[in-house]
């Protein structure tokens, strides 16, 4: 009722979950789950995950009863400006919220990460079978229908099964119900099938008995070599007259009268937000039981740590992520000068795994193009799958053809702590990956992004495969750093800032074409790169200023060389990343672009929003179209993106201003 309550009061929200997931939800929490209220962040509590996360009010009001620092007016403000109770559940917002979500799916794919990231941990400092392991959690994911409809969650599924996670738990909220009305509306699958088909152990149950339920999870919690898919029939909005099992307790309030009905069947009080004085005292009793599973796991804990010297340093490294002051000097060292940047940072990526031992990652099936492997790392995986040597141990991941997962699966390690996962596949793809990107933003994960063949120049594939919106639509998301460097220092440059993150997600943009090296002054300070723009080459009283990104910066390096024989001034300036350079102070800005000189912007890409660098009137020279399948030579003619070719337009747009 306090779900009811809290929604009615906020005229918006979802009651038929909650209502209809109560019966699960507290079972798990008090008999299942291990959690200290008190310690919010404890490594070695379990996950809970509400992937159907509009059901988020069930959420705060358990959070709220088990002793999290979620209040009764945090609860009567929920949906409200500036209250720690959101419409749906914000990791970093409310305490106990592990994961933000409300794209359906995504909190699923999210648990898989997280269960993956505890066997990982687990196969690192575990000693054996029969003693303490600190990494030793579960993972409970309440999902919906919707949630199971969703692509993301198939790619996920598949994963988890792949990879026998037998320490997740999912719990399927089947109620038969979604917005347009009966699942069988669009949703007619055996659901039992297509998981036991992907390596899941399944079981079906009522949702609304205890004792049943109870057998299922002690079940599946106990089963090894498989995930865990318990099928729950549930009553979306049990207890309300007149709209169980109807949509219409789905996304709006009962409504006053229906509330009422509600409370008469319940023997509810009238009293709003009305916890009974038995409830309060049973759940006094239940936190003091969590709060000794705590007591007892950090006395176990400070024993093994004892007994273990080796494996405790390396858990302590593993939740440090520590990195030596001066480490990006090593990865420029380790960086090419010239070449492709795919390769370059396939060379730094191999002196990074030297230095950061929580850097995990892999590829969409894309491993050697991408340039995202670990040499002399096992692959990750159950070491019982048949048929390949894999080791929880290992670092190096193959994602397969599953983007969006890869994505989700990569901030499900992240939310779990202890990893830094990087991920890669084609810039085209990254719109398979962009509601994972944009939740990692949202929830300030610092995920690692590679994206290669970020250009026309891939070639011959075609426009398919060729980015042209693509820059800018990763810009545009809040709390992502975009890089495009344009040679092996950028390149490492870009790592090292994306590495040193805590906060905010990157991803780089990389080409499949080599690059020349750039010339930069005896003076040069690599950290310049961390400005996101920084003078190339000056020169007095300039003309104009060319501003070019990734594989275009050459093209303005040549042009400046043309238009110096014409008599033309031309200064150039580097911007790897324009997130950055929006950061940094107006006086530096003014220095990079002064505004009293001209700027023209060359990028393979659309043009328009580099119209606030260059002026409404002004020249910003890229792609406005989508490509074509040809050699990149031919390309680069055919879309005015030579160096010649720059200087003529650059030549032609000073003349016309003046």
């Amino acid at each position: 009722m306090l779900a009811v309550d809290a929604i009615e009061k906020a005229k918006s929200g979802h009651p038929g979950a909650p209502m209809g997931l109560a019966d699960i939800a507290f079972l798990v929490w008090d008999e299942y789950l291990r959690f200290d209220p008190a310690a919010p962040q404890w490594q070695g509590r379990d996950r809970f995950v509400l992937s159907c996360g509009h059901a988020s009010m069930l959420q705060y009001a358990l959070l709220h009863l088990w002793g999290y620092d979620v209040s009764m007016d945090d609860i009567k403000a929920f949906r409200q400006w500036d209250s720690i109770t959101p419409g749906h559940p914000e990791v970093g917002m409310t305490p106990g919220v592990e994961v933000t979500t409300g794209p359906l799916g995504q909190g699923v794919a999210n648990s898989v990460g997280m269960a993956l990231a505890a066997k990982m941990l687990s196969a690192r400092v575990a000693v054996d079978s029969d003693s303490f392991n600190p990494m030793s959690q579960r993972v409970f994911a309440l999902c919906s229908d919707g949630d199971l409809m969703e692509g993301v969650s198939y790619e996920a599924a598949s994963m988890a099964g792949h990879w026998q996670l037998d320490n997740l738990v999912w719990l399927y909220d089947d109620n038969k119900i979604t917005i347009d009305g009966s699942v069988e509306l669009a949703f007619s699958e055996d659901v039992s099938k297509r998981f036991e088909a992907m390596g899941w152990f399944v079981q079906s149950v009522d949702g609304h008995d205890a004792d049943s339920i109870r057998e299922k999870l002690d079940t599946a919690v106990s089963k090894t070599g498989a995930p865990s898919l318990i099928i729950c029939r549930t009553h979306i909005g049990l207890g309300s007259p007149n709209k169980v099992d109807s949509s219409k307790s789905h996304g709006s309030p009962l409504g006053t009268d229906e509330v009422a009905l509600t409370r008469q069947g319940f023997n509810w009080p009238s009293t709003e937000f009305y916890v009974p004085d038995d409830v309060g005292a049973y759940f006094q009793q239940a936190v003091t039981r969590k709060k000794n599973q705590h007591v007892q796991w950090q006395a176990d804990f400070a024993r093994w740590r004892d007994d273990n010297p080796a494996q405790a340093k390396t858990y302590d490294a593993h939740w440090s992520g520590e990195l030596a002051e001066d480490f990006w000097a090593e990865l420029v060292e380790a960086a090419p000068a010239a070449g492709a940047t795919r390769k370059t940072s396939q060379s730094v990526l191999n002196r990074a795994v030297d230095m950061l031992p929580t850097l995990v990652g892999g590829s969409a099936d894309l491993t050697g193009s991408n340039g995202s492997s670990i040499p002399d790392s096992a692959i990750v995986g159950s070491p019982t799958y048949s048929g390949q040597d894999f080791s929880y141990a290992g670092r190096m991941m193959h994602y397969g053809i599953r983007e969006h997962a890869m994505g989700s699966v990569a901030n499900g390690m992240l939310l779990h702590g202890g990893f830094r996962p990087f991920t890669a596949t084609f810039l085209i793809f990254s719109d398979y990956m962009r509601p994972s990107i944009r939740l990692a933003s949202l929830s300030h994960l610092p995920n690692i992004f590679i994206f290669t063949h970020d250009s026309v120049f891939l070639g011959e594939d075609g426009p398919t495969h060729q980015p042209i919106e693509h820059h800018w639509a990763l810009r545009m998301i809040p709390n992502l750093t975009y890089f495009r460097p344009a040679d092996g220092v950028e390149v490492a440059m870009s790592w090292a800032w994306t590495m040193n993150s805590s906060k905010t997600p990157a991803a780089l943009g990389l080409t499949r074409q080599g690059l020349p090296a750039i010339q930069r002054g005896e003076n040069f300070d690599p950290k310049q790169v961390w400005r996101g723009g920084y003078v190339v080459s000056d020169i007095n009283d300039a003309d104009v200023t060319l501003v070019g990104t990734g594989s275009e910066l050459h093209l303005c390096v040549d042009a400046a060389a043309i238009l110096a024989s014409d008599g033309i001034r031309a200064r150039v300036v580097s911007m790897p990343s324009v997130d950055l350079f929006e950061e940094q102070t107006a006086d530096y800005v003014e220095s990079v672009l002064p505004t009293h000189i001209p700027v023209v912007t060359v990028e393979a890409g659309v043009t328009g929003p580099w119209r606030a660098y260059t002026g409404r009137n002004g020249l910003a020279i890229g792609i406005d179209r989508f490509g074509a399948s040809a050699p990149a030579g031919i390309l680069a003619e055919k879309f005015g993106l030579t160096g010649p070719q720059v200087a003529h337009s650059v030549r032609a747009s000073l003349q016309g201003s003046r």
